[in-house]
Order: C-alpha cells, then structure tokens, then sequence
C-alpha cells in the first residue's frame, strides 16, 4: 500500500519511470542499480528515495522487492546471488516481483527458490514500451498464487493501466514472450513491406492511411512506420531485447513441440540486424535489414 516501502532494483530505460511512478503514488522507495551513480541519481531527486549499495540492503527493510533487469541471469544474482542478493535481506512472508521479460523456465526455478526462503514471488513482465512506463498505463501479465496477487496490486496499478493475472507462476512470462513474438514478425514484416513500397515508388502516407484504416492495421504500424522511414532509432525498446525475447520463446516452443516457423524467419532477420551493430538502437532498426537486402533505403523523403 502507499507508505509502504518498496526496494526497485533496475533503473534502466524501463525501470526509472516505473520507479518514478511508484514514488508518485505514495511509495517510499530504496532503490539499486548496477550502475551505482544511477541509483544515487535517482535518489537526490526524490526525498522518499534512498540509494543502496547491494540488492540486500535495498530489500532489507521493504515489504515488496521489484526487478526490472535484462534477462534470466541478471534476475537470478541480483534476487539469489552470495552474499549480497535481496533474497538474503528479505525475511519470511516478504514479496518479490521480477518485472523483466525472462524465460518462463528460468522464471518457476527463481520462484521454486524464492518459495523455499518462505519468499511469495510473481513474475509480472510489463508490455507498452519507454511511453507508457513513463505515464504509469503499462499492461502488466502477472503469473503466480492468487493471493501474491491481491497483495501486489496497488504496487502494480501504481505502474499499469491494465493488471491482469493471468495463470499461475510462469505464465506471465510465457505470455510477455508471445506477445513480444508477434510485435517482432510484425514490425519485421512492416519493415520489408515499406522497402517494397519505396521500390515501388508509391506514397508510403497513402500507403499508412489505407493501411491504418484496413485489416492491416497494427499497433506496429502507428508506433513504428514513421521511426522506419524517418530512420528514428531513438531506443523506446532495445532490438537486442527483442532478438532475446523471439529466442526464448522459440526455445519455449521447441519444448513443448510446437514449431514456430514464422517467427523463426523473423529471429534470423533480427539476429542479422543484431549482427550488423544495431542491437542498441530501436527495434524499428530492422528496417536497416530490409534495406541491405533490397539495395535501397526506406527512409522517407524530406
């Protein structure tokens, strides 16, 4: 509840606004970041934050510990590591919420251990890019028990506009990672469809509108066909996150023998694009793919 204290371990191009959001609603926070000058940052501009200088003494005194780190492994020290991982700091009955998109494996074994310390966990990955962490309307998926859940809510209404609960420990992941799957074939597929407009030297506004007024409207399209043909590539989301995103979930789906051919094609497209230096810039980046391949540019006209 407001007046709680909250640790958020993360100040990344996600988790600053998030963290700010929570300081808005009525949070005390303690905050942590690799990157210490971050955190330190972060706290001098707010009198309800401190900084730590380990994840276990941000979470020694919160009644709720939050990640927003980049993958399973930073997940994993960061909440479990030795001597100074947050788990170590949190007594029974405490809470933990890991809100970076993670393999749904890695996401159960983080929990199993978490559970064995007497430690609730929710996997609550969050969808809606920089934009919407900024302005507290994220879409959050969360996995886990029901009550963690209930606890957990005004923390996350403090960052989200939708909160969904969405299956027990695991699935909130599994769902972040299908999403994020069909936001990539999507924009990949919007990408070379705009290099083919270019070719065919028609007018990528009429092109928009029809589109945008049609079955092939997407939110891909309103968010990312300007930065593509603008060549804006400003990071809202990393490709690279991407790239990891569509990895995972192909590798979900080879487990539970399911192909995913499509998706495949656009790992291959962003893994290229991830090759070529682009990893750090926007994922609209893949446009650069389509490019390369055509022999032409996609950016507009002045």
């Amino acid at each position: 509840m407001p007046g709680e204290r909250a640790a958020f371990l993360g100040l990344g191009i996600m988790g600053r606004p998030m963290a700010e959001n929570l300081a808005r609603a009525g949070f005390e926070l303690t905050v942590w970041n690799r990157t210490a000058e971050r955190a330190e940052e972060f706290a001098r501009g707010l009198d309800t934050a401190t900084a730590a200088a380990t994840p276990r003494e941000a979470a020694a005194e919160a009644s709720v510990t939050i990640t927003m780190l980049p993958d399973s492994a930073e997940v994993e020290e960061v909440l479990l590591g030795e001597p100074d991982g947050a788990a170590a700091g949190m007594t029974d009955g405490r809470l933990a919420i890991d809100m970076s998109t993670i393999a749904p494996t890695a996401s159960r074994a983080i929990g199993d251990r978490l559970g064995a310390k007497g430690i609730g966990f929710l996997d609550a990955p969050v969808t809606g890019s920089r934009p919407k962490a900024e302005d507290g309307t994220l879409t959050i998926m969360v996995g886990g028990e029901e009550a963690d859940f209930d606890r957990a809510q005004p923390v996350l209404e403090a960052m989200g506009e939708l909160v969904l609960r969405v299956g027990p420990q695991g699935h909130g992941s599994m769902v972040k990672l299908i999403n994020n799957t069909v936001a990539a074939v999507n924009a990949a597929v919007l990408a070379e469809t705009l290099v083919l407009a270019q070719k065919a030297e028609l007018d990528t506004d009429a092109l928009r509108k029809v589109m945008g007024a049609g079955s092939g409207n997407s939110t891909m399209l309103q968010l990312k066909a300007g930065p593509m043909l603008e060549h804006d590539l400003d990071p809202l989301f990393k490709l690279e996150h991407m790239l990891k995103d569509v990895r995972h979930c192909l590798r979900e789906a080879e487990a539970l023998g399911v192909p995913l051919r499509v998706a495949s094609t656009a790992e291959e497209l962003y893994s290229e694009a991830d090759g070529n230096g682009l990893g750090e810039r926007d994922f609209a980046a893949i446009v650069e793919v389509a490019e390369r391949n055509s022999g032409i540019s996609a950016r507009k006209s002045a």
